[in-house]
């Protein structure tokens, strides 16, 4: 299942499972899930609320784990970690993007790319990883001083100066509107593209499936179908 451009298996999910206990009531976030990630691959993860994808996101992303089934990050299986050995993998491996950017107020643009550099690494320099997503020139505003916009790219400045391995992506254009939706995605193509970072993107938006190698359609905790694209659109061509 590699991606024309992955340089072999960086994720390996089997037979995962999720139980959530609801009083006398058992909700199965996810029902015997097995996929591949290849690393370098932009994949997108489609589903309605409710389908599992989120819960997915964060088995990878080493903030939840299974009730059964097993996950390996290369060749080390995530499932058999402890929870010091989990919160490591996270801060050297992992990006995180969130629909709702999660901003410090107090800070700057550039303090809240810093903030992240303190525990990683192999950090990128701050003000490189805001030139990426193109916004050295507002460095020093405050986020209430941002856009929306602007304050996600913020976000994925924040995500990718650790210089993760994988960029996890939960919802990014959620809260958006469609024309700063397809600046954020174009930030996120070109940090795959020039970076070869693994980004997993998690949207109910079924456009912006397009712009990935592949997509994974979730329904009810299932994997119900996985689509090679043969030509990928860019951002600036999605309709939705």
């Amino acid at each position: 299942m590699a991606a024309e451009s992955g340089n072999g298996t960086i994720f390996r999910v089997e037979n995962l499972k999720k139980d959530y206990p609801m009083g006398e009531v058992t909700v199965r976030a996810l029902r015997d899930v097995s996929l591949e990630v290849s690393a370098g691959e932009f994949l997108v993860i489609l589903g309605p609320s409710g389908s599992g994808k989120s819960t997915l996101l964060n088995i990878i992303g080493g903030i939840d784990s299974p009730t059964a089934g097993r996950v390996f990050f290369k060749d080390e299986e995530l499932t058999g970690y402890s929870e010091p050995e989990l919160t490591r993998y996270r801060r050297r491996h992992i990006g995180f993007v969130f629909q709702f950017y999660n901003l410090m107020p107090n800070l700057t643009a550039l303090e809240n790319v810093e903030m992240a550099t303190e525990i990683s690494a192999n950090p990128m320099v701050p003000r490189e990883a805001l030139r990426l997503v193109g916004l050295d020139d507002r460095r020093d505003h405050f986020p209430s001083q941002l856009s929306g916009g602007e304050q996600q790219r913020v976000a994925i400045a924040r995500a990718v100066a650790k210089q993760p391995e994988i960029l996890l992506c939960d919802e990014p254009t959620g809260a958006l509107d469609f024309q700063t939706g397809k600046v954020v995605l174009e930030m996120l193509q070109h940090i795959n593209d020039e970076t070869g970072t693994t980004v997993i993107v998690i949207t109910h938006n079924a456009a912006i499936g397009k712009m990935a190698h592949r997509v994974i359609r979730m329904m009810d905790g299932h994997v119900r179908e996985i689509i090679e694209n043969a030509e990928r659109l860019e951002p600036s061509q999605l309709e939705w």
